[in-house]
């Protein structure tokens, strides 16, 4: 599970993720939580097509509420489940 960002701090919700993403995808950041490595870390709009992330918020580490998938499909657009 990935953490996010949205302007410098955690996101309250779900729903203010999707409309983070809606009004401008460059203000969310995917944050890479895992010690191995190999984890998209970045901002949402230059995510590689065709990625799915699991994330969870607010704080991947001590505060664990709400849960989803950010995804990137072939047009560019991307989407929370």
């Amino acid at each position: 599970m990935q953490g996010l960002w949205i302007g410098g701090r955690r996101p309250r919700s779900k729903k203010e993720v999707k409309e983070a993403l809606a009004r401008d995808p460059r203000s969310v950041r995917v944050e890479a939580t895992s010690v191995h490595g190999r984890e998209y870390d970045g901002p949402a709009a230059d995510m590689p097509t065709g990625l799915r992330i699991a994330f969870v918020g607010p704080d991947p580490y001590r505060e664990r509420r709400f849960y989803g998938t950010l995804s990137k499909s072939a047009d560019g657009t991307l989407r929370v489940a």
